[in-house]
């Protein structure tokens, strides 16, 4: 770890001893884990503390752990792992002692000590819910529109939360993992009424599986055919 992550982990532990869940390190950046009740103070501490001053937030996502770690396939080298999709066991175990379905995660900048931070609150009530910090880093407002809209996350305390990015009359949240792939309706313009109208899907359902090349002879060149055989 490098100098100045050791010491913005120790000023963590320090401001956050009694509020966080986890420290953890990956990609050169650190992770706050924080339970639900503590967020708004957290982000407060960080946002306005001389030794956090994390100033701006720089995005803010939602992630649906539903099946985290299962691999959705089998391959030719990869079914005694059943981890096709290059998450390792033990970031799976960990997150499975948490029970959570969903989390927020926020990425912060401080301008004045140039580090960043990611920030990642688990939601455990149903359906999901989670403070605001609109009030205090005004970005938050679309990011936060943008998370209830393809999750179904909602942000108490948000001025205006209603979807951004998918129609009025859109039913579901399409980042959830058990949307399906085709969708529940579909749109279309009807001719005859001269407007767009809804109607119940009618694409296929699709099953998303890689194509696995295995090395038999169907695949062989000529003069590999001809090799193998004399």
């Amino acid at each position: 770890m490098s100098e100045s992550l050791a010491r913005l982990d120790a000023q963590l532990r320090t401001h956050f001893s009694d509020a966080l869940l986890a420290i953890r390190r990956a990609a050169g950046q650190l992770t706050l884990e924080v339970l639900p009740a503590q967020l708004l103070p957290v982000c407060q501490t960080l946002r306005d503390h001389p030794d956090l001053a994390f100033a701006q937030l720089s995005d803010l996502c939602a992630v649906d752990y539903a099946a985290y770690g299962q691999a959705d396939w089998e391959t030719q080298n990869t079914t005694s792992t059943g981890f096709s999709r290059a998450v390792s066991q033990g970031i799976y175990d960990e997150h499975k002692s948490t029970h959570s379905r969903f989390a927020v995660v926020y990425h912060l900048l401080s301008f004045t000590h140039n580090q960043r931070l990611r920030l990642r609150c688990f939601i455990d009530n149903e359906p999901p819910r989670l403070a605001s910090v609109r009030a205090l880093w005004a970005a938050a407002d679309w990011y936060e529109r943008e998370a209830f809209d393809l999750f179904g996350i909602m942000f108490e305390g948000h001025p205006d939360l209603r979807r951004i990015l998918t129609d009025y009359g859109f039913i579901g949240h399409p980042f959830r993992k058990d949307f399906p792939l085709e969708g529940n309706v579909e749109v279309r313009y009807d001719p005859d009424k001269q407007r767009v109208v809804y109607q119940p899907v009618t694409i296929k359902n699709r099953v998303l599986v890689p194509k696995v090349i295995r090395h038999d002879n169907r695949y062989m060149k000529p003069a590999e055919e001809a090799q193998t055989d004399a």
